[in-house]
Parts: C-alpha cells; sequence; structure tokens
C-alpha cells in the first residue's frame, strides 16, 4: 500500500515538474479546457445556494405578511367604527332636519325640548323633558313631534317638566277617524301582552262602523280642550264591535321607545 502512495506522490510530482517546462500560452488554455469541464458543477452548485436563499427570503415575506395582515384587521375595525359613526351622524342630521322643516311649516308655535329621563317603573306612562315655567311652560301644554302626538304636560317646574304620555290610560284625547265622522275618545291600553312600544284604544265608536287598518286617527280638537285639532296620534291595527259600541285598537304615531328631541307646543302662530 505504501508503494502505492509513494508510486501516486511521485506520479504527481513528474506531471508537476513536466508542466512547469510548458510555456504560459500552454498552461492558460490547459486551465480554461479545466475550467469548462467543471463550469456545469459550478453553475449548479450556485443554482443550489440561489434556491437556498430564495426559500429564506421567503419565509421573511411570510412574517412580514401576518405582521400587514394583523395591521389590515386593525383599521378595517377602525373604518368600520368610523363608518357607523357616520351614519349615526347623517341620521341625527336628517331626523334634526325633519324636525325644523315641520317646526317652520307648523301652525302652532314650538318651543323645543328634549327628554332627559324616563319612569323606569311606569314606561309608557310619562318622561320628564328639560323645559319649564322659566321656558314659559305651562300645565296641559301638548307635546309633540313631527310625526305625532307624544303627551301633554302635567307638573313644571323651572327648568323641567314631567310629560304624561299618551300611552297612560288616563291621559284622554278627543279623537277622530280621517276620512269618516266616527269620534271618540283615545287612551292608553291597559294590558298589552308583548307590545314593544304601547298601544292605544279609541272607544266610544259606532258599533257597526267600518275601519279598516291603516286608516290615521288625529285629535278632534275638542272646545277647551288640551289638544289642537289635526294632531296625528297614530293609526287603526283592528277594529271590533262591543255590545255598546265600537272599540278600535290604534298604533301609536310616535315609537315613543326611541323618542328623545320633542315640541311643546306654547300656542299659535
Amino acid at each position: 500500500m505504501r508503494k502505492l502512495h509513494i508510486a501516486l506522490v511521485l506520479a504527481v510530482l513528474s506531471v508537476a515538474v513536466y508542466l512547469s517546462t510548458w510555456p504560459p500560452a500552454a498552461m492558460q488554455s490547459m486551465q480554461a479546457a479545466f475550467l469548462s469541464v467543471l463550469s456545469p458543477f459550478l453553475r449548479t452548485g450556485n443554482a443550489v445556494q440561489e434556491k437556498i436563499g430564495s426559500m429564506g427570503e421567503g419565509l421573511k415575506t411570510l412574517d412580514q405578511l401576518d405582521v400587514e395582515n394583523r395591521r389590515l384587521k386593525e383599521e378595517n375595525k377602525a373604518l368600520h367604527t368610523t363608518n357607523n359613526l357616520l351614519r349615526e351622524i347623517e341620521a341625527e342630521n336628517n331626523r334634526l332636519r325633519l324636525a325644523l322643516e315641520y317646526r317652520e311649516r307648523s301652525v302652532f308655535k314650538l318651543l323645543p325640548a328634549r327628554i332627559i329621563s324616563r319612569d323606569a317603573s311606569t314606561w309608557w306612562n310619562t318622561v320628564k323633558i328639560n323645559r319649564g315655567f322659566e321656558d314659559g311652560v305651562e300645565s296641559d301644554q301638548p307635546i309633540l313631534t313631527e310625526t305625532g302626538l307624544v303627551g301633554k304636560t302635567t307638573t313644571v317646574a323651572k327648568n323641567e317638566s314631567l310629560v304624561v304620555l299618551v300611552t297612560d290610560e288616563t291621559c284622554r284625547v278627543g279623537a277622530k277617524v280621517e276620512g269618516t265622522r266616527e269620534q271618540g275618545i283615545l287612551s292608553g291600553l291597559r294590558f298589552q301582552e308583548n307590545a314593544t312600544g304601547g298601544l292605544l284604544q279609541l272607544n266610544f265608536l259606532a258599533k257597526n262602523a267600518i275601519l279598516k287598518p291603516g286608516r290615521k286617527v288625529v285629535t278632534a280638537g275638542v272646545s277647551n280642550g288640551v289638544f289642537p285639532s289635526g294632531i296625528l296620534l297614530g293609526t287603526i291595527k283592528e277594529f271590533h264591535a262591543r255590545p255598546l259600541d265600537g272599540q278600535a285598537i290604534v298604533e301609536p304615531a310616535v315609537d315613543l321607545s326611541v323618542a328623545e328631541d320633542v315640541f311643546v307646543v306654547v300656542g299659535v302662530k
């Protein structure tokens, strides 16, 4: 075995000595040929190295995408919140615009007011508004919105007043059915199963009256009464005859569960 190693060493030395005797031009030609033989293997190695590097960059990009995804989700939440707020502001502006237009065209002198509290124990009975006798409010003045009657003032303090709602059974309103001769007394309906906004009852109608659902009910404007004529009270939901008279169940014109801005009728223009 040692003889084989010695022979290989002597052969390599002999080749080296022989190559050293070559002229420079011949050496360069041989080097070029040698590199041309090795270049495919060198290119393959470089390609593998480049692919490994690109894989690392790809893994780094996935981390960046995860961060970007979280950022976009947060931005989406913020935009969603802003969009909801803008819709609420738009709805508020539309509501106030309608109220202002109603005040301008109304035949009544209207004092703007706002509901500041509700009696939780009697939700459909009373609310409190932020106007009192210092603002010219008196007892038994109608409270309404651009969509219809809310109720009337009762106890009046300096800067606030108690309002009994039209859905309270003690709030009695002389009413008539539009397009007919039917008149009666409207008040809150005492027992209301599954009622979300309070219902009204219109009593003392004719037993044989033909009143279809959807007909409007307005104030009759009884002489020396609290409520002027023509204020919308609601629409008929159903009608049924009783032994002595007819009764209509009425859906209020104003959704008292969400009403906030109201007007106090302080006179006539």
